[in-house]
């Protein structure tokens, strides 16, 4: 074979002109616009285009005044994203939040204690010794949770002190209450009646620490009661024009978000932010368009939805900022 011959297989070749906008990233001649560099993530490509639609379809779901739900696993309260969320909260542009136990009791934690810079690194054996827990490279002292311990004991006793049987949401608003922390999400919430759900309220201290209270004979009947919550989730969803999620992380409340939702005929917008793979066939790395195929979300003709597979810390105050507070 002449090698002039695999020209053609090389370098094919092509007539037609394609679309598309030109690929292009910002120009950082002159001072540095946080606005037109997050627009230019619509021409960068890769996820930075998906997050450039993400924040095309925030904004669209404030347009059409959305019932905005957002969900986030306790990871993102570990990091210093409480303070976003909690913005967030603060000036209106939440209407729901679901969440899990950690996020609860480690939001506690920081009105009092803060968490501490570590490293990925550490020596494991060493930080049990001195009684340091690792969150990736976040260092959590373990004296936060007796001190956690105590504050819940006085609330529990306050909390149940009429009705034995609570729901979670009334837990999150009643413990919020009790905080003095403007960048306390539970505190937030509970000023400005954003309602938090936490289905899994147990799965960390919360339920530690109910496991021992229950064990005292005056306090063995209370208890906490988890349907009621879910019908107010649906019950609210159904009563909404219009709905948009949110959600950072997975897991438990980015599906009770859009299965809640199911009930009206699914989510008119949804954005997610994850890490999870699709192809083990977990909720997890499902990305949105598997939950259209369920009725969680609306198919519609305009695209409604977007998935960014990035670690939430690096994009999320990016979604953020260009949506909710650059205008």
């Amino acid at each position: 074979m002449d090698p002039s011959d695999s020209r053609d297989h090389v370098v094919p070749g092509t007539d037609e002109e394609l679309d598309g906008a030109d690929v292009r990233g910002y120009d950082f001649r002159g001072d540095v616009d946080l606005t037109a560099l997050l627009e230019s993530y619509a021409t960068t490509g890769f996820q930075a285009t998906h997050l450039a639609d993400a924040i095309d379809i925030a904004d669209r779901m404030r347009a059409d005044d959305a019932t905005i739900y957002l969900t986030l696993t306790s990871n993102v309260i570990s990091s210093g994203l409480r303070e976003v969320v909690a913005a967030l909260v603060r000036e209106g542009y939440v209407d729901v939040l679901i969440t899990t136990a950690g996020s609860i009791t480690e939001d506690v934690i920081k009105t009092a204690k803060p968490f501490k810079m570590g490293r990925w690194t550490a020596d494991e054996a060493a930080l049990r010794e001195r009684g340091i827990n690792r969150l990736g490279n976040i260092f959590v002292p373990s004296d936060r949770y007796v001190w956690l311990e105590e504050y819940l004991y006085d609330f529990f006793d306050d909390f149940f002190a009429e009705d034995a049987i609570r729901t979670p949401s009334e837990f999150a608003r009643e413990l919020g209450e009790t905080l003095d922390d403007e960048d306390s999400v539970l505190k937030q919430a509970a000023e400005h009646d954003v309602p938090i759900y936490c289905p899994a309220l147990t799965d960390a201290e919360v339920g530690n620490f109910l496991y021992y209270y229950r064990q005292r004979p005056d306090t063995a009947d209370v208890g906490i009661e988890i349907v009621e919550d879910y019908d107010s989730l649906i019950s609210d969803g159904m009563l909404r024009d219009t709905t948009g999620l949110i959600a950072v992380g997975a897991g438990v409340p980015k599906h009770h978000a859009i299965m809640t939702n199911l009930f009206r005929g699914g989510a008119d917008y949804a954005i997610y932010i994850q890490t999870g793979m699709e192809g083990d066939g977990s909720l997890s790395g499902a990305p949105p368009n598997e939950a259209v195929s369920w009725g969680k979300i609306k198919a519609t003709d305009e695209t409604n939805y977007t998935e960014i597979n990035a670690e939430a810390t690096l994009v999320f105050p990016l979604l953020v900022a260009g949506a909710f507070f650059a205008d």
